[in-house]
């Protein structure tokens, strides 16, 4: 599990439930009229905007904000060295015995199709592909994240007009001036906590994981190019590390 996430969500839910509750009564923060207007708005709006199959898809999207990446880039480099090792003594055609080995389909791919003797030119032009998709993908999880970090807010004002409304026309009745300037309030609090509590830091998260993902998945395309053209161990690692940042060559460099 990414702890970060964790903390972060249950520590802005702590932060904002410490202040209501310092402040009296938590139950007049609950109101099922804005919640309403906010959650079933946004969720509207949201599908109004993107296709059903995606914003059904995104759910499925943003459980890898609360999990840990299965792959280090330096594990990555480590394997394809490792690699370049077997194919330099005993030929690249020795790997089919390790495609298995990797755990990651996209890596296996790579390797079968160096394997299968594949020119470098169509190799680089069906993982360059992959790569572009794979990046669409991620984009289009990114942007119903982004959007509804934009909606939430937008009926958080629809909701303070809707109680000001209600509130006007129920001057002359005291007992229902308070609801209306309640689903006023609230609305917009509501709006303001799910978008910067929840849809914004969940989209930024997916942002940094896809970069990893991608990052990965480019080290890989170059690390089977040069494997497939036979260059040096040494060579294929010296390739690789220019991909990360000097902190993580320098945990090669100890592990090695």
């Amino acid at each position: 599990m990414d702890i970060a996430t964790l903390l972060g969500l249950g520590g802005g839910a702590a932060i904002i439930l410490v202040v209501i509750l310092l402040g009296g009564n938590p139950a007049i923060f609950l109101n099922p009229q804005a919640a309403v207007i906010v959650l079933g708005g946004t969720m509207a709006t949201t599908l109004i905007h993107f296709p059903l199959r995606d914003v059904l898809g995104v759910f499925g999207t943003i459980k890898h904000c609360f999990l840990e990446p299965e792959t280090e880039p330096e594990e990555t480099i480590e394997r394809l060295v490792s690699f370049a090792v077997i194919a330099r003594r005993e030929g690249i055609l020795s790997l089919e015995a390790h495609v298995g080995e990797t755990g990651d389909v996209f890596m296996q791919r790579s390797l079968q199709l160096a394997i299968d003797g594949a020119s470098p030119e169509l190799i680089k032009d069906i993982l360059t592909t992959e790569l572009a998709f794979t990046e669409s993908r991620h984009a289009v999880g990114q942007s119903i994240l982004a959007c509804m970090a934009a909606f939430a807010p937008a009926y958080g004002l629809i909701g303070t007009l809707v109680g000001l409304v209600l509130m006007l026309i129920t001057l002359k009745d005291p007992a229902m001036i308070g609801r209306g300037m309640a689903v006023a309030l609230l609305t917009t609090l509501y709006g303001v906590v799910v978008a910067n509590l929840i849809f914004l830091p969940l989209n930024g998260k997916l942002k940094i994981r896809s970069s990893r993902e991608l990052l990965i998945k480019e080290i890989i395309v170059e690390g089977i190019l040069s494997i497939q053209s036979g260059d040096n161990p040494r060579v294929v690692e010296q390739k690789l590390i220019a991909f990360v940042p000097p902190a993580v060559r320098e945990r090669i460099a100890f592990r090695r």
